[in-house]
């Protein structure tokens, strides 16, 4: 074959990988969640056989585990984060009230700020529709749910199906890779395998350590939140725990949304210092103590990328594209880094 012939090739199975990957993303999201749990899982398994524990075995107590804090998560987070939510969205006219009574009087008289230019009644009464939307939507969901039966057993389905599949991906997981190695060309073979070592060691290290860091940090906002007595400080801190993947994301989303709550929950400007001790306390853990030690700079991508990876991604393929997002583009920084280095080294670059 020759080389236009093969780069014809290449091309085309591209073009018809990516575009069945996005006709099928709302099928591939639980098996690519299932992948990500197997992939993150591996390296676990492989030094529990370095103890001299079977792959069976091993493979069944990491699969225990990660099952174990999937259910917990289902069972208690996600409620209860869930009920915050909707307490606050019932208290939000009551913060508005208390804004109008409080905060207001102190800008009329500290900051000379005219109460006029805030439309709280507009305000009220989008907050309202919002409220009633949200409900109907759950109320649509569940009448659509219990009408369809197809509808409710593909979501049984999809979800059943995650574990089924990690199981099987965690047990043969050293065979599909030694397979997808066996049909790459033995002419570009040591490039791809430097490359695909490379980015396994990115993705790998920086998943795994980020996961942590998102758990801690969720762990210490919130509690931290309730410590001061906070209301909805499980919701707040949640949030400000899982967008930490963005450098300082979650550290600016985490303290406006924790000083307005406690602005108008204490009413006083006072109330917003212990919201700053947290999330400064928060902070310098994460980057003195969680992050250097679990991530460090191995991904090697610009905060900016980082955002712009998941949203894209989340824009052109939904769930499935968050989930795909940010490794894609750790794989394509490797790609780049490795083409920047040949470039430096080529021709091109030294010719005179």
């Amino acid at each position: 074959m020759s080389s236009r012939s093969q780069k014809q090739f290449w091309l085309i199975s591209s073009a018809l990988f990516l575009g069945a990957l996005y006709l099928l993303a709302p099928v591939l999201t639980p098996f690519l969640f299932a992948a990500l749990l197997a992939y993150l899982g591996d390296p676990l398994i492989d030094r529990l056989e370095a103890r001299k524990i079977s792959r069976t075995w091993a493979v069944t107590l990491v699969f225990g585990a990660l099952l174990l804090g999937l259910l917990l998560l289902l069972l208690f987070l996600i409620p209860l984060s869930a009920h915050q939510f909707k307490g606050l969205m019932e208290r939000i006219p009551t913060y508005i009230d208390g804004f109008q009574s409080h905060v207001l009087p102190w800008l009329r008289d500290v900051l000379g700020i005219d109460p006029a230019l805030f439309n709280l009644d507009h305000l009220r009464g989008q907050v309202m529709a919002y409220a009633q939307e949200l409900g109907d939507l759950a109320t649509g969901l569940l009448k659509s749910f219990r009408a369809s039966s197809t509808a409710v057993f593909d979501w049984l389905a999809n979800l059943m199906l995650i574990p089924v599949v990690t199981f099987y991906l965690l047990r043969d997981w050293d065979l599909l890779i030694a397979k997808i190695h066996d049909l790459v060309p033995r002419r570009i073979e040591p490039t791809i395998s430097a490359l695909t070592r490379e980015s396994d060691e990115v993705i790998g290290a920086f998943l795994r350590g980020q996961f942590i860091v998102m758990g801690a940090l969720s762990i210490l906002y919130s509690t931290g939140l309730a410590i001061i007595g906070l209301d909805f400080s499980l919701l707040i801190g949640s949030l400000a725990g899982l967008v930490s993947f963005v450098p300082y994301l979650g550290l600016i989303i985490g303290i406006a949304a924790a000083s307005i709550v406690a602005l108008l929950q204490f009413h006083s400007v006072l109330s917003i210092v212990p919201v700053l001790v947290v999330f400064g306390v928060g902070q310098l853990i994460s980057d003195f103590v969680l992050t250097p030690r679990l991530v460090g700079n191995r991904i090697g991508l610009h905060p900016v990328a980082v955002l712009f990876a998941v949203l894209a991604g989340g824009h052109l393929f939904g769930f499935f594209g968050i989930l795909l997002g940010l490794p894609v583009a750790a794989v394509i920084a490797v790609v780049l880094r490795h083409a920047h280095d040949e470039y430096l080294k080529s021709i091109f670059y030294h010719h005179q």
